[in-house]
């Protein structure tokens, strides 16, 4: 008689725990966002006794140290969280979200000299603390950054910060290598490829840099690196970009990997969302928009997710692409782009997302890290997830904020 008693009594206190463990849509974001400010953005340790220091000028000479948290870096990913702790700040009116991305960007130019007069040109720059900020050789070392310290420094006008500003935006108009045609283009591992990352790295900035200067060159070169790389990478059979485009081949490369297609997906709604209404292109941009929610729809799992490889369901579900979908979707919606009949897709991964992949600590699961091009599929398919990896936290936050406007103007 007291086991039927018990029995029931557990299912109903099973049941209320996970109801009770249901988040909504803001504490969601602000648990990861909470998360990353509780990290040491502004520390760095030695790499042989793992001494703290808090600045270049406590480091002892000869003595080589790395950042305590790779949310330190100067890294395209951690210009998309700068940049995603200012969204959330603004919409939220929390100020200590968009202090984050300010204390971020100001601790780079306080010490990355100290690296600069100390880099002994025995690696590439991108493995020496701050190397991206004082180098500008590809987009990844200026691009998302840049389009950072844009954001910052209409918040904080601060010379260094223009003078890096123009130094950039020269970088990636005149001086970043291209097609004939104009394609931007990247000179390793292969030499003048064309990477749908690119499209991020490049119109990131030029999309934020034609909003700071009402200068429409900007929105021109970002609608038609854009163009050209829908016209290289996009697979009408698929209905979804290949991650590379090979020159010397005159092929694309063996892949339609999931944060590259998310990369073009979120650089077109960020593009369309700051250029003029009146722009030559923007009609064209909105229909290749449309174009790849439709064929990234087609590839969606039933729970909601997308995978590493898109087209290959036994590649794990990817957090970040899933992400950048979401985000993506529900951007064109809020903005009358497309038909709110698109919105359960972008409903449904973000149901995912948010009970699934965020843990109750704030931390974001199943990200892919760092990947570059291969020749190879098996080299997709065994991309290891990082614990709470860099590359997914800035795009979760900024998803988050566009589902929380979707749901209030429905």
């Amino acid at each position: 008689m007291k086991r039927n008693v018990l029995i029931p009594c557990f299912l109903f206190l099973f049941i209320g725990s996970l109801f009770a463990q249901k988040k909504t849509d803001e504490e969601a974001v602000r648990v990861v966002a909470d998360n990353i400010l509780a990290q040491p953005v502004t520390q760095f340790v030695s790499v042989d006794d793992g001494t703290v220091y808090n600045s270049t000028a406590e480091i002892p000479e000869g003595k080589d140290v790395r950042f305590k948290s790779p949310l330190t870096e100067w890294h395209y990913s951690n210009g998309v969280l700068d940049m995603a702790m200012i969204n959330l700040g603004e919409y939220l009116n929390e100020d200590k979200y968009v202090e984050y991305a300010k204390r971020h960007v100001a601790f780079g130019f306080d010490n990355y000299k100290y690296f600069k007069n100390t880099f002994r040109h025995d690696r590439n720059h991108w493995h020496w603390p701050f190397g991206q900020l004082w180098n500008m050789k590809e987009l990844d070392d200026c691009g998302a950054m840049g389009a950072a310290v844009i954001e910052v420094y209409q918040l904080k006008k601060e010379q260094r910060y223009l003078d890096y500003i123009h130094t950039a935006a020269n970088h990636i108009m005149e001086g970043q290598d291209r097609l004939e045609d104009g394609t931007l283009s990247r000179t390793f591992p292969r030499n003048m490829t064309v990477w749908a990352d690119d499209a991020y790295m490049g119109t990131s900035f030029l999309t934020r840099m034609g909003k700071f200067t009402g200068e429409n060159r900007y929105f021109d070169e970002a609608a038609k690196q854009l163009i050209l790389m829908d016209e290289y990478l996009w697979c009408p059979e698929k209905q979804l970009y290949y991650h590379c485009y090979y020159t010397d081949w005159q092929r694309n490369g063996v892949a339609y990997w999931g944060r590259a297609n998310g990369w073009i997906m979120i650089s077109l709604v960020d593009l369309i969302e700051a250029m003029p209404q009146d722009h030559a292109q923007r009609g064209e941009l909105i229909s290749i928009l449309e174009k790849q929610i439709v064929g990234a729809s087609r590839w969606q799992n039933a729970n909601g997710m997308w995978n590493q490889l898109l087209d290959k369901s036994d590649s794990y579900d990817e957090s970040s692409v899933t992400a950048m979908f979401v985000y993506g979707i529900a951007k064109a919606i809020n903005n009358r782009w497309i038909d709110p009949a698109y919105q359960s897709i972008a409903r449904s991964g973000w149901n995912a997302l948010k009970d699934n992949e965020i843990t109750p600590d704030g931390r974001f699961t199943n990200v892919c890290v760092g990947t570059g091009i291969s020749n190879d599929l098996p080299f997709y398919f065994n991309r290891p997830v990082g614990d709470n990896e860099k590359h997914g936290l800035g795009l979760i936050i900024n998803t988050a904020v566009e589902i929380m406007k979707l749901s209030n103007t429905q």
